[in-house]
């Protein structure tokens, strides 16, 4: 069956024109979680040349728990250009002891906020994938250690391990002069076997298409706080971001302010619930926020934070110290007036900001979520990604795709789906609409939705199943034109599946409850 023969020009003609995808092309991947796996084992699969750049030294992405923690970010705004990397000189060489050569693979590839407790909250019956099901008997809820595993058994059933470059990070992606191909910029990590020896080397190379699967968990957001920076100053390891969160033991007998009321801030607050003496999690009240009611005995929900009081005592010295059991010498007021008093610990779990800082070019710092240009993916607020078709491709130039933009969603099988339509587009199996087309659907989901965090929520029912089957019949009306196995969409097991978690979630999710738990677009 011949391929579809897809080019950079609205009308279809091929003459004086570069053909986009086919199974020829080559394509960058960046990242290897489960988006990065899912991604580059599909498009293996329909023939294309892949190579998976991944910064750290394994595959897992979020489910890769290293108990080193990452470097706090400054507690100043920091545009999401600039992502959560440290530059490094990329003609240095490094030699030396366990201690700096640790330091030195965190600051290059800053661990995941993955924690020691951390499982999965989607039952596993709707977290496989069409690359392997999940081993016989998995519990509903797998550690994070099981879910690594599965992710890096898909990884070496597709072939990935061969085509992965570890310990290698994307400094830029940008297009070449002619405009006709990537031009992706690395930076690796060489590590002298069975010595504390390395050396970075940088490396320039053209692809035809890039995938962008970096995952939501990388660049902390750090809320802008009357005095909360002084207070990070003063004491570094007392106030941290849930990101450098590891274990609760460090917070035995202490009192915990908690910012934030999503699912990993209460995570954070149900595990201190065994060891905390008091822990108080600070919400404003945000539409996603889980409900209080989940919370552990030994915590409180309480207002947002207006300011952190002035630190009562001045310290001389390079920095203050405090026995374990003193509290912070400082208030914290709320927006209600209520004054916390005695706080051992702040640990903010105030989310993440959007950032692909390798296409700078397509950040604009200054820019405001409520007014993007057609060319910008990220703008000031860090809230979502603009300007994409389906979540996926990037309607200014659809060589450049992202997979694992959609949240509140199975990710594990929602991220395989997406990859599924993407390696189709790319191997030139399925074709893309036309520029205008994607523009007109992209401006209605806005008007639909409206810019910002929700958009790329998926939480009400049957949106996501709604969102797959979309995605499936669009390719598989190009199966008899093209050939090749259909695309799937969910099995009748996984809808109902879906259906019981769903009920189960709606006293959690005002957009659940409001549909008590019904499926309304599956009924259409």
């Amino acid at each position: 069956m011949p391929l579809i023969v897809d080019t950079d020009s609205d009308s279809g003609s091929t003459s004086n024109s570069k053909i986009r995808f086919g199974v020829d092309k080559t394509v960058a991947v960046i990242g290897s979680g489960i988006s990065g796996v899912c991604a580059a084992a599909h498009l293996l699969k329909h023939g294309l040349s892949v190579t998976v750049f991944e910064r750290s030294n394994g595959a897992g992405g979020v489910w890769k728990f290293d108990e080193r923690p990452p470097e706090d970010p400054p507690y100043v705004y920091r545009p999401p250009s600039y992502g959560d990397q440290h530059d490094i000189p990329t003609s240095a060489v490094f030699n030396g002891g366990d201690t700096d050569f640790s330091n030195l693979e965190v600051r290059f590839a800053p661990p995941s906020p993955c924690y020691v407790g951390l499982k999965t909250n989607v039952p596993t019956p709707l977290m496989g994938t069409t690359l392997g099901n999940w081993p016989e008997g998995s519990p509903a809820s797998v550690s994070h250690s099981a879910a690594l595993q599965y992710i890096r058994s898909l990884a070496k059933r597709s072939g990935l391990d061969a085509v992965t470059e570890f310990h290698t990070r994307v400094e830029d992606v940008r297009k070449t002069s002619d405009g006709l191909k990537w031009r992706v910029t690395t930076l690796a990590l060489d590590i002298e076997d069975g010595t504390l020896s390395a050396r970075f080397t940088q490396k320039v190379r053209d692809f035809d298409l890039v995938v962008v699967a970096s995952g939501h968990y990388n660049m902390p957001r750090i809320p802008q706080i009357e005095g909360l920076k002084e207070w990070k100053d003063s004491f570094p390891e007392r106030v941290i971001h849930s990101k450098r969160y590891r274990d609760p033991e460090k917070y035995r007998n202490q009192n915990v302010l908690v910012i934030g009321a999503g699912v990993s801030a209460t995570d954070v607050c149900k595990e201190l619930g065994e060891v905390s003496n008091k822990t108080y999690q600070s919400t404003r009240n945000g539409r996603f926020d889980l409900p209080a009611s989940v919370l552990p005995p030994n915590a409180v929900r309480v207002a947002s934070v207006e300011k952190f009081v002035p630190l009562k005592a001045r310290f001389e010295g390079e920095e203050p110290t405090l026995g374990k059991s003193q509290p912070i010498p400082g208030s914290i007021v709320l927006t209600d007036g209520t004054v916390l008093q005695d706080i051992h610990q702040v640990v903010l779990a105030t989310g993440y900001i959007v950032s692909y800082p390798f296409l700078p070019q397509l950040h604009a710092d200054k820019a405001v979520d409520a007014d993007p240009n057609d060319e910008l993916i990220v703008t000031s607020d860090g809230i979502m990604t603009h300007n994409l078709h389906k979540d996926i491709f990037y309607i200014n130039d659809p060589t450049l795709a992202f997979i694992g933009v959609p949240y509140h969603v199975a990710t594990f099988s929602l991220f395989d789906f997406q990859a599924q339509a993407l390696a189709r587009v790319f191997a030139g199996r399925a074709k893309l609409p036309t520029q205008e087309d994607m523009r007109r659907e992209y401006e209605q989901r806005v008007e639909s939705k409206g810019r910002g965090r929700f958009f790329h929520s998926l939480v009400t029912p049957g949106h996501e199943i709604a969102y797959v089957r979309d995605l499936a019949e669009w390719v598989n009306s190009y199966v008899k034109e093209t050939g090749g196995e259909p695309m799937p969409v969910h099995s009748e097991e996984y809808l109902k599946e879906y259906k019981v978690m769903k009920s189960r979630l709606k006293g959690l999710y005002p957009e659940v409850a409001r549909n008590d738990g019904e499926l309304r677009e599956l009924q259409e």
